[in-house]
């Protein structure tokens, strides 16, 4: 996809702002984790995901949005067991998001965008999303994965019977992105195979019936579910070229909506 103009909002001053809400009037806000991933991958992997994405679908539409702040932290209790992981509560979370919004929104800005690289925090973005049609009626608030946007790509690749966090997918997309942050020699398989899981565990992969959510701990000793050897640099710019073109086709037809 050719670049345009990337527009970040805090490199803006306080009257170019101003004028970025008529000329760009999308805000992209990129939202992660600060969680475990696995012994081979940063704790920022989901953050640096979402902010590189973002940064591609702002130059793809050439200086119609504007890239906000990001939400570095995120919704993780599950990855707690491992070290270094930091979590916001879903309510803490969602208030943050709600109060980025409303200081765009007093300064005009109607759509916000939300890419999120960690999907702990799908359930309070929803949340959110609810309650702006009440509280806020005339924003239009919408929120983005990335993985999930390219799982036909994903379906493509070699990837294990169990696969996600820190697997297959999310490597593929760190080897493209941030090579120098992937630490090869250190990355290995968990768990691979239902087989791999305990009872518990297994139920809470299943679909179908009811959601049952479980520690990582409990899925995998490792924090690893697939087998990250097997991906590779171009597997990953496969899925973020087609995560990017999706968002920035949904962008375009919002704008002239």
């Amino acid at each position: 996809m050719s670049s345009g103009r990337l527009l970040r909002l805090a490199e803006m001053t306080t009257v170019e702002a101003a004028d970025a809400v008529t000329s760009s009037p999308v805000v992209i806000l990129p939202a992660g984790a600060f969680e475990q991933h696995g012994p081979g991958m940063p704790l920022a992997t989901d953050s640096l995901r979402a902010e590189a994405v973002a940064e591609r679908v702002a130059a793809g539409l050439a200086g119609r949005a504007v890239i906000g702040p990001s939400l570095p932290v995120g919704v993780s209790p599950h990855h707690l067991a491992f070290a270094g992981t930091v979590t916001l509560s879903t309510t803490t979370f969602a208030t943050v998001v709600r109060e980025y919004v409303d200081s765009l929104h007093r300064h005009g800005w109607r759509k916000i965008l939300v890419i999120t690289g960690h999907g702990g925090n799908n359930a309070a973005l929803t949340t959110v999303a609810q309650d702006l049609l009440t509280t806020r009626p005339g924003l239009e608030f919408a929120w983005t994965p990335l993985t999930a946007l390219a799982s036909d790509v994903v379906t493509g690749m070699r990837v294990s019977e169990v696969h996600g966090h820190s697997g297959e997918a999310e490597t593929a997309q760190m080897l493209h992105l941030v090579p120098r942050l992937v630490h090869s020699e250190r990355l290995v398989p968990g768990a691979r195979t239902a087989a791999d899981l305990d009872p518990l565990a297994r139920l809470s992969r299943h679909s179908g019936h009811p959601t049952l959510t479980v520690g990582y701990d409990r899925l995998t000793p490792n924090g690893v579910l697939g087998d990250p050897r097997r991906a590779t640099a171009a597997q990953g710019q496969a899925i973020v070229d087609t995560a990017v073109s999706r968002i920035v086709a949904f962008v375009q037809e919002w704008l002239d909506a």
